[in-house]
């Protein structure tokens, strides 16, 4: 961490990190908050010409078929892995005399990058923390982190769990605690509701990638003990692991209540599946946030969730949604039950708008500009 100095005015902001045309939610993310930022502040974003060595990353990495996240004057400069373009960069950085930078950080794969990123910049830094460490945890992980954090001045954080995990490594870290905002930018064009969409079945949703730590198993295992009328689809990319959750379904009779969509989706074919659930489901095993939870929220869809992680700061039970205990398909069964119970007596809609402030983009901004400048 640098040393104190005397307060500052934010005029000027650098944003590092991925944007369209890069996939996922960081590069959503990243793509709203300079939008955001943009109406108070002077913005530059720059972004990676090669964000993965292709050896670490096969799949394609890119999405051209839908621009709404785009950033205009976005520069395309940093190679993540080349130690002298990276110094230069930083150099392109400083000569654009920001009053801040402000770096996404999600996986140590970034360490080399942003440590000698950060090391050279002029101005302050912040990091916008998704995860301080990653979901899958590997030897050496807490050290590479705390390599790049400790150059931090500034730290954006999505929950509690995210905070003392940064304070384990950074005992003296100035942050904030700003919930994850909503990706109400999905809602694109007006889709059509499937006419299946009622209070005479439930139909759930599973969004993004499969990872063991989202609990896709447990759900499975929980449908098994609901009746035939709650269907669930599940839209993502199974990573070469779809097999192995093709056998849970039929050893769990479940083929024909389960519908997968495998793959990554487009962002403008996000909206379609969900508009037409009744409640997306968070199954996770273990959590710091999650974006998926604010695109259900964009839709205003209740989240059925369990008390992982930050989760329960993000849905209020039998409010905007409905929590239960992690790893325990038993206890998911019986919130499944009970949302679709609630779901009579309670309007989850109106209260996701309620709601709404805590997770707005201008809140966000306002987190921003508190913290650097106190």
């Amino acid at each position: 961490m640098r040393g104190k100095e005397k307060e500052m005015t934010i005029r000027k902001i650098a944003v590092v990190g991925p944007v369209y045309p890069y996939k996922g939610g960081i590069s959503h993310y990243t793509g709203l908050l300079v939008r955001a930022l943009k109406k108070r502040y002077e913005v530059y974003t720059v972004s990676y010409k090669m964000q993965y060595p292709r050896l670490l990353f096969r799949k394609e990495q890119r999405d051209y078929e839908n621009d709404s996240f785009k950033i205009e004057d976005a520069e395309f400069l940093i190679n993540t892995a080349n130690p002298f373009n990276i110094s230069k960069c930083a150099g392109h950085i400083n000569g654009l005399k920001p009053d801040l930078v402000i770096i996404q950080w999600w996986h140590p794969y970034f360490s080399p990058c942003y440590r000698i990123l950060a090391k050279k910049l002029k101005a302050k830094v912040m990091f916008i923390c998704h995860n301080v460490f990653p979901h899958e945890r590997f030897p050496l992980d807490r050290a590479l982190t705390k390599t790049v954090l400790k150059n931090g001045d500034f730290f954006i954080l999505h929950s509690k769990k995210e905070a003392d995990e940064l304070l384990g490594i950074v005992k003296d870290a100035k942050y904030a605690i700003n919930m994850h905002p909503t990706y109400s930018a999905f809602k694109m064009d007006k889709k059509d509701k499937d006419d299946t969409t009622s209070h005479e079945g439930l139909k759930l949703l599973f969004f993004g990638f499969v990872r063991p730590y989202k609990g896709l198993k447990i759900l499975l295992k929980a449908m098994e003990a609901l009746p035939d009328v709650v269907k669930l689809i599940v839209v993502g990319d199974f990573g070469g692991s779809r097999p192995e959750y093709d056998g849970l379904i039929e050893k769990g009779g479940l083929k024909e209540r389960v519908t997968i969509r495998e793959g990554y989706v487009p962002d403008k074919e996000v909206g379609e599946y969900f508009e037409n659930c009744d409640a997306v489901v968070l199954p996770y095993i273990d959590a710091t946030q999650s974006g998926i939870a604010q695109i259900a929220f964009g839709f205003e869809k209740p989240v059925i969730a369990t008390n992982a992680g930050g989760l329960p700061e993000v849905v209020t039970d039998s409010k905007t949604g409905v929590l239960c205990e992690a790893n325990d398909a038993d206890s998911l069964t019986e919130a499944i039950k009970r949302f679709s119970a609630l779901r009579n007596e309670i309007d989850f809609a109106a209260n996701i708008k309620e709601d709404s402030g805590r997770f707005s983009w201008e809140h966000m901004v306002n987190t921003i500009g508190k913290l650097a400048e106190s």
